[in-house]
């Protein structure tokens, strides 16, 4: 059981990784490289292809969640059981930092580099479009409750969840194309702390929005999945969970 978990939680913990990283990696170094910069568009795409790699490389093992939002609103349509709930959390968060750490070892390696926001998330004078926290709070309450409404709905029985992934992963791009100019998007606050805490100050101060508007989307969104959904076809993919390794 304590090897399950521990696999599980690895799975997680890569995901992060690899989501921090290259999402955030994207903005940092690439989105506005001297006439070859990817721009937001780039930076969508770059958050959507980490989860959709990563939902085929490990999301076998452990679900491919990579979001403490995701885990708390799978948790709440009853599609996470309550013991991998904090070992999934406390991954993610690990694995954000790992992937903000990395990128910061080599973002700093060039010499007239400036961490600035460090790709963080921000309302009011720290939103690229100076947007206000109610705005914030609402688009980030909206784009991961539908994040999670697609999660669920992809993922359920009926659907041809052998191609989940690729949903997953272009919902995310939509995400960021529609909220990069108000929060710089968050919809995961563990890929919100990660950077947040090398871009300190404000940020970190910024941080519980990216924290509760995120889970209370997801939460709604799970509860939703229950009313809306087969509720044998949720109790299925449970056990078929509990099942994979």
């Amino acid at each position: 059981m304590e090897n399950d978990i521990l696999r599980r939680a690895s799975a997680e913990f890569f995901g992060t990784f690899w989501l921090t990283f290259g999402g955030c990696g994207a903005a940092v170094l690439s989105a506005a490289f001297p006439e070859l910069g990817i721009g937001f568009l780039g930076v969508s795409f770059a958050f959507g292809l980490t989860v959709l790699t990563m939902a085929y490389a490990v999301g076998h093992i452990s679900g491919g969640h990579f979001n403490p939002a995701v885990t708390l609103g799978l948790w709440s349509a009853g599609r996470c059981a309550n013991k991998h709930v904090a070992p999934y959390i406390a991954a993610q968060i690990i694995g954000a930092i790992g992937g903000a750490t990395a990128l910061y070892l080599i973002a700093s390696g060039k010499a007239d580099w400036v961490p600035g926001g460090f790709a963080s998330n921000g309302y009011g004078e720290l939103s690229p479009g100076k947007f206000s926290m109610g705005s914030a709070f609402l688009i980030e309450f909206l784009a991961t409750f539908f994040f999670l409404f697609i999660i669920i709905g992809t993922t359920s029985k009926g659907a041809a969840s052998g191609f989940a992934g690729i949903p997953i992963g272009f919902a995310l791009v939509l995400i960021h194309l529609i909220s990069i100019p108000v929060t710089n998007t968050s919809v995961n606050p563990a890929r919100s702390t990660g950077p947040a805490l090398f871009a300190g100050g404000e940020y970190i101060a910024q941080l519980w929005m990216f924290w509760l508007a995120p889970i209370l989307g997801a939460i709604a969104a799970g509860a939703l999945a229950k009313w809306l959904y087969d509720p044998a076809g949720i109790s299925e993919t449970i056990v078929v969970e509990e099942r994979v390794v």
